[in-house]
């Protein structure tokens, strides 16, 4: 029997949002049948372990310690962020972190203090672990050697039920590149796996040109996609650019995560690079989450998502924050906003 292993059957991706970060579901073949069966074996047989459904979380662009335009809020909105998770039913098994977990500053005290707040906040979320890379506002300044003194190594690997998570440091080598010797490093990290296995790397800047005059861009991640170019099911996520964004780039999906201290301009419709004003009448503007969840039909595992947005009573500090539910997005998690 041939069967064809469909990428969107690893990784079920809910969106993303400035205010919880982005929640995904990995939730490979939920189905029950023989051709089910058969793609369970078949990896088991391939990779060792076969994939089980499980949920995780990213955040993004925490930016710790800044202050001001265009976000008089501050840190509120990644406090904000944890409470929720944690009062949600959606208990995810870690929780990435795609960079800029502080904003920088000039003076090293002050910056290690922004790195233990972050630590601090980020400790109360209610999940087994936590998984972080740098950005650039967490490493530029001295390449990183603060931000290893508090959180370890920018980059490594680390596997969770059949899949292969991999951390990619693409700010430490004094400006957006991965660098010759961790790409050497990625190569012999991923030897041991077969061509099937189930990727995820994670990483703070975009491993494509995105938008290299604004910065949007790893200088090398060409040379880092050649080198996952041999590995049939893979997905990247990154941050940085503050915005939510899908693109199919041959077999590799990428998509970033909204950050949680404000929102960028669409890079298609303007030349300049501006941030969202904060409006005080909105406090909340594209905060929210997409929660997915794989859902039998037929013979198929489609996905099922709800969009989850903020809502605020009153505007008094974060409170009187409630959850409301909308439903109609599509079964692929896609929604009129989504960018392919």
């Amino acid at each position: 029997m041939k069967t064809t292993v469909d990428r969107r059957s690893f990784l079920r991706v809910a969106g993303a949002s400035l205010g919880i970060g982005a929640l995904y579901q990995f939730a490979p073949m939920l189905v029950r049948g023989a051709a089910a069966d058969y793609v369970r074996g078949d990896l088991q047989r391939r990779n060792g372990e076969a994939p089980s459904s499980f949920t995780f979380a990213q955040f993004s662009d925490t930016h710790v310690g800044f202050a001001g335009a265009p976000d008089p809020l501050g840190t509120r909105a990644f406090e904000s962020a944890v409470t929720l998770l944690n009062r949600s039913p959606y208990r995810p098994d870690f929780v990435l972190f795609t960079g800029d977990l502080t904003h920088d500053v000039d003076d090293r005290d002050a910056h290690a203090a922004r790195m233990r707040l972050f630590g601090k906040i980020a400790g109360g979320l209610k999940t087994r672990a936590i998984h972080t890379v740098p950005g650039e506002n967490d490493a530029a300044l001295d390449g990183g050697v603060l931000y290893r003194e508090h959180f370890g190594e920018g980059h490594y690997s680390f596997d969770h039920k059949g899949v292969h998570f991999v951390a990619l440091d693409n700010v430490s080598q004094g400006g957006p590149q991965v660098g010759a010797a961790q790409r050497a490093w990625l190569r012999a990290d991923l030897a041991r796996f077969s061509a099937s296995t189930p990727i995820i790397v994670f990483t703070h800047r975009p491993l494509f040109d995105f938008k290299p005059e604004w910065e949007w861009f790893t200088r090398d991640g060409g040379a880092v996609m050649s080198v996952l170019a041999p590995y049939e099911n893979v997905t990247v996520l990154y941050g940085h650019i503050h915005r939510h964004d899908v693109r199919q780039m041959g077999k590799v999906r990428h998509y970033a995560a909204r950050s949680l201290i404000f929102a960028f301009d669409d890079p298609s419709t303007n030349e300049t690079k501006k941030p969202l004003l904060f409006d005080p009448g909105d406090p909340f503007r594209d905060l929210g989450i997409r929660v997915a969840a794989s859902q039998r039909n037929g013979g198929t595992a489609d996905l099922g998502v709800n969009e989850i947005v903020l809502s605020k009573a009153e505007f008094s500090g974060l409170s009187g924050m409630q959850q409301m539910i909308r439903g109609g997005q599509a079964a692929d998690g896609s929604s009129s906003d989504d960018a392919d």
